[in-house]
């Protein structure tokens, strides 16, 4: 599976971007996917996943609320809807996939290649 992350750019603090990572192959249906996050000079972290079939869904307690993860299987797409952005949530966004819904990032074999997301104050 190839992903391309893609909706990355400069948005005031109080806004909004949507996040959306295509990816290639027939499989797609088949992987969870996950939104990851690196600030500058921190470690990577998570922000959500979303199982397979997309009935499950799991988020990182600074983001509840904000964000909403959800996927298309059709269009081979999972999307990160992030309103009420802050200044903190600037990173680069990372999308992955693999076979388990989860928070840990040893478990998605696949990644993006990242978008930046600048909030400013």
């Amino acid at each position: 599976v190839q992903l391309q992350a893609f909706g990355g750019g400069l948005v005031q603090a109080g806004g909004s971007l949507r996040l959306s990572c295509a990816a290639s192959g027939r499989t797609f249906s088949s992987y969870a996917m996950g939104w990851f996050r690196q600030a500058p000079g921190k470690e990577r972290e998570f922000v959500a996943a979303i199982s397979w079939s997309g009935g499950t869904t799991y988020y990182a307690d600074s983001v509840k609320g904000r964000f909403t993860i959800s996927r298309d299987n059709a269009k081979n797409t999972v999307y990160l809807q992030m309103n009420s952005l802050k200044p903190e949530d600037t990173a680069v966004y990372y999308c992955a996939a693999g076979a388990l819904v989860t928070r840990y990032s040893t478990n998605y074999n696949y990644w993006g290649q990242g978008t930046q997301v600048t909030v400013s104050s």
